[in-house]
């Protein structure tokens, strides 16, 4: 969420605007919002599930990563992990 230039705020509706408007996949948007986003970001030690990385998770509520991109306006958000801590 950037005010002056991205001032959006539901990473789904990025992940849907993605899918839909630049024909990415499902599983590439959200490699875009977590994996790729880290390393934008300089953030080494995040961004995938691995040993030693730092836990900043979310757990969704969905069988695929298309569910996260279909819905708009849907938040099938079970549980959020901050450092490894509910």
């Amino acid at each position: 969420m950037n005010p002056g230039s991205s001032p959006m705020t539901s990473l789904l509706l990025a992940m849907n605007m993605a899918c839909t408007l630049f024909r990415m996949t499902p599983a590439e948007a959200l490699e875009g919002a977590t994996t790729h986003a880290a390393r934008a970001l300089g953030l080494i030690d995040r961004g995938t599930l691995a040993s030693g990385q730092i836990a900043d998770l979310a757990v969704w509520n969905c069988g695929h990563p298309a569910e996260l991109a279909y819905r708009i306006g849907f938040n099938p958000l079970y549980q959020r992990i901050i450092g490894g801590v509910l």
